[in-house]
């Protein structure tokens, strides 16, 4: 009988701490921790593709086989260009790259990725500190762009004196940030 008594006791009061207040709060706390990962941004893959401006940057980083290295861990800061920017490029230039040569599309799409996170008050704060010259950022692929401002907006200068602005900036993602720019950049 006295072990009935305790067993029903034992019940009643596991009853009670799941309804107590402390269990309500781990029950929110838990609830709270999955919505943030939930709400948390992805992979810079995941934040391209889930932009429609983007969707000609995400057939090309397909093509080239680089959406598992960008979707690493980083962290990166990558400079994706939006579909006008790839518009751009002579007519069948997209096309020939992303089904005829991918290896010079993978050249050509790793230079726009940089091996760190850097925001836009970091890069902006970088030229300033460069001086009249501007700030040369190393690239994944091993070449170099040029940062400058220029009328008020962060403009990228490649190998070849081509220029791309800067138009969206500090999109995070996991694994670190995007900026969007308004033109394709060719290394050498």
């Amino acid at each position: 009988m006295n072990t009935l008594k305790l067993a029903l006791a034992s019940t009643i009061a596991w009853s009670i701490a799941a309804c107590s207040p402390e269990a309500a709060t781990d029950d929110v706390a838990t609830e709270d921790a999955m919505a943030a990962e939930e709400a948390a941004p992805g992979t810079i893959v995941d934040v391209a593709v889930g932009d429609d401006n983007l969707s000609t940057l995400v057939a090309a980083v397909t093509a080239a086989e680089l959406g598992d290295t960008l979707s690493g861990e980083g962290p990166f800061t990558v400079f994706a260009p939006n579909n006008e920017a790839f518009a751009k490029l002579p007519e069948g230039t997209v096309e020939t790259l992303t089904t005829d040569d991918t290896e010079t599309l993978g050249t050509i799409l790793t230079y726009h990725v940089i091996a760190q996170a850097v925001d836009a008050a970091s890069l902006t704060g970088a030229i300033e500190g460069a001086g009249e010259g501007g700030y040369e950022i190393p690239t994944v692929n091993g070449g170099t762009l040029t940062a400058n401002v220029v009328d008020g907006a962060v403009v990228l200068t490649d190998a070849a004196g081509g220029t791309a602005t800067i138009t969206a900036v500090d999109v995070e993602a996991s694994n670190g940030i995007v900026h969007v720019i308004d033109s394709v950049l060719m290394p050498q």
